[in-house]
C-alpha cells in the first residue's frame, strides 16, 4: 500500500477526515476539531518545535488512492529522557486504520523507523506531541460512551492491531463517572466542618480576577504536580496564557479552591464538557463555527442536566493527609448542583496513581472508560511499566 508523508493542505485535510469516514456509523463518535489537531503539527503554535522537537506524519492509501490509515511520529526533547536518561523515547500517535494488520504494521514500521533514525531507543504510543491532557492513549474499554473533550474514541480492534505489532502496556488511563447529586459519606461533612473551623476556606474562582486565578493555579500545580515524573513545572506566564485561552469556556462555579491563611493549598478544576457543544459545531472553528459555538454554548449552559469534565485535582504536599480533598469535594458538590450539573466525568487518572484512584472510589465514582498507553523497546533490555506514584 502506498504510504505518503503529509505535506500539502489537501493531505492535512485527509489526515483530519479519516476518523470521520472510518467511524461515521458510530453514534457515540465525536471527532476533535480540525484546527486543534492541526495546531499540534504547526511550528507557529506548538512550542515543542522551537525547543528542538520534530514530528512527521503519514497517510496510507489503498491501490485506488483511498486513505485507509494515518500515523504521526515525534521526538519531544522535554520528555524523551524524563523517565530514564539511558532510554531516549519517542512518541507515535494519531493512529487510525482499517481493520487490517498488514496496514497497521506498515504505519507502525514507518513511525518506528523514523524514530530510530533519530536516536530513539523506545517509543510510547499512542500519545500526543504535547501535554498529556489531550490526544493520549487508545480506547480499550467503554466503547459505548462518548469521548470527552480532548480524548479519542477508537474501535475495539485498535487494541488488537497495536498489541499484535509488539507494543506492550505501559499504563492505563481511567475515566471515572459519578452523578453529581450522589450523597457523600458523613465523614465528608465532618471534615468540611473541622477544616473550616481550623481556618481553611473552600470557595470557587472568579473570572473577573484572572490574575488571581492564574497565580493560585500556578502555585498549587507546581507544588502538587511539578515534581512528578513526566510532568514539567509550569511558569506563571504559561498559567496566565492558559487562563486567557480557557476564559471563554470557564464556569467559575466549578473551579474549586481551598485556602489556608490566604495561601492556595488545593484545587479541583473542571470545565463544562465541551464535546457536548462541539458535536453540534462542525469540523473547525472558522468564523461560522465560532458563531455557532456561541449559540450552542448559550443553549447548553442553560440546561439543568449538564455534564462537567474533571480536569485536574491537586493538594499542596504540606496539606495532604488532612482530609482537604474530602472537604473540597463536598464544597464543590454544592457549587456543581447550583450550576445545573447532573454528571461528572474525571479524565486521565493513571493506574500509576493509586492515591487518586482511592479518592475517586471514596466519592462513589466508577470507571466507565479505559485508554491505554503502550511502549515498545528497540533494544534488548527488560521491559518496565510506568513507575507508581508513591
Amino acid at each position: 500500500m502506498p504510504l505518503l508523508e503529509v505535506l500539502s493542505a489537501a493531505q492535512q485535510q485527509q489526515f483530519c477526515d479519516l476518523p470521520r469516514r472510518l467511524h461515521q456509523g458510530v453514534p457515540v463518535f465525536i471527532n476533535p476539531l480540525d484546527n486543534e489537531l492541526e495546531a499540534v503539527f504547526d511550528p507557529a503554535k506548538n512550542k515543542l518545535f522551537a525547543a528542538g522537537g520534530s514530528a512527521c506524519r503519514w497517510l496510507l492509501t489503498d491501490a485506488a488512492g483511498l486513505v485507509v490509515g494515518r500515523i504521526a511520529a515525534f521526538v519531544n526533547p522535554l520528555t524523551a529522557t524524563a523517565t530514564d536518561p539511558t532510554l531516549p523515547t519517542g512518541g507515535l500517535g494519531f493512529f487510525e486504520c482499517i481493520d487490517d494488520q498488514a496496514a497497521a504494521n506498515e504505519l507502525l514500521d514507518t513511525a518506528c523507523q523514523w524514530l530510530q533514525a533519530r536516536g530513539m531507543l523506545a517509543v510510547d504510543g499512542p500519545i500526543n506531541f504535547g501535554d498529556r491532557d489531550r490526544f493520549w492513549g487508545v480506547l480499550i474499554d467503554g466503547f459505548e460512551h462518548e469521548p470527552n473533550y480532548g480524548m479519542f474514541w477508537h474501535p475495539a480492534y485498535y487494541q488488537r492491531l497495536l498489541e499484535a505489532y509488539g507494543l506492550q502496556l505501559y499504563f492505563k488511563q481511567y475515566t471515572c463517572h459519578r452523578p453529581v447529586p450522589q450523597v457523600l459519606h458523613p465523614s465528608f461533612y465532618k471534615k468540611l466542618d473541622e477544616l473550616t473551623a481550623a481556618g481553611y476556606l473552600f470557595t470557587h474562582a472568579r473570572k473577573a480576577e484572572p490574575e488571581k486565578l492564574a497565580r493560585d493555579f500556578h502555585h498549587v500545580y507546581n507544588l502538587a504536580w511539578g515534581k512528578h515524573t513526566g510532568v514539567k513545572p509550569m511558569s506563571l506566564d504559561a498559567a496566565r496564557h492558559l487562563v486567557r485561552e480557557m476564559k471563554p469556556v470557564l464556569d467559575e462555579r466549578i473551579l474549586g479552591f481551598a485556602y489556608y491563611q490566604d495561601e492556595p493549598v488545593a484545587f479541583f478544576l473542571n470545565l463544562p464538557e465541551l464535546n457536548q457543544i462541539f458535536r453540534h459545531i462542525g469540523p473547525t472553528l472558522d468564523v461560522l463555527g465560532k458563531l455557532r459555538f456561541v449559540w450552542e454554548q448559550w443553549r447548553y449552559m442553560r440546561r439543568p442536566d449538564k455534564k462537567l469534565l474533571g480536569i485536574i485535582y491537586g493538594v499542596v504536599p504540606e496539606h495532604q493527609g488532612k482530609g482537604v480533598e474530602n472537604a473540597l469535594t463536598l464544597a464543590t458538590q454544592h457549587q456543581f448542583i447550583a450550576g445545573g450539573y447532573a454528571n461528572i466525568e474525571m479524565n486521565w487518572i493513571g493506574d500509576f496513581n493509586p492515591r487518586m484512584l482511592v479518592i475517586t472510589r471514596s466519592i462513589g465514582a466508577k470507571i466507565i472508560k479505559t485508554h491505554a498507553t503502550y511502549r515498545k523497546l528497540f533494544v534488548d533490555r527488560p521491559f518496565e511499566r510506568y513507575p507508581i506514584i508513591r
